[in-house]
C-alpha cells in the first residue's frame, strides 16, 4: 500500500514539476535596476537597519512596486497608465 502512495506522490511531482515550466526568469540588470529604484522609492527609516521599516509604505507595498518594475522590464512606471480620454 506505502508502495503505491509513493508511486502515486512521484508521479504527482512529475506532472506539477512539468505545468511550471512556462516560467521566465528575470535578467540580472533588470533585478538590479529594480531594487535600485525600490530602494529610492521606499527608503529606511534607520539606514542600515531593514527591521526599523520604511519611511513610505509597507514592505508590501515595496514588493509590490518591485514586481511591477519587473513586469515593466526595469521601468518604474509603465508611462501608459494615465491617458486622456
Amino acid at each position: 500500500m506505502t508502495r503505491w502512495k509513493l508511486i502515486f506522490a512521484a508521479l504527482l511531482f512529475v506532472t506539477a514539476g512539468s505545468l511550471t515550466s512556462g516560467a521566465s526568469a528575470i535578467t540580472v540588470e533588470v533585478a538590479k535596476k529594480c531594487e535600485a529604484l525600490t530602494a529610492k522609492g521606499f527608503p529606511q527609516r534607520v539606514i542600515g537597519n531593514p527591521a526599523a521599516g520604511s519611511e513610505k509604505g509597507s514592505g508590501r507595498d515595496a514588493q509590490a512596486y518591485f514586481n511591477k518594475c519587473v513586469k515593466n522590464g526595469g521601468k518604474a512606471d509603465d508611462g501608459g497608465s494615465k491617458e486622456a480620454k
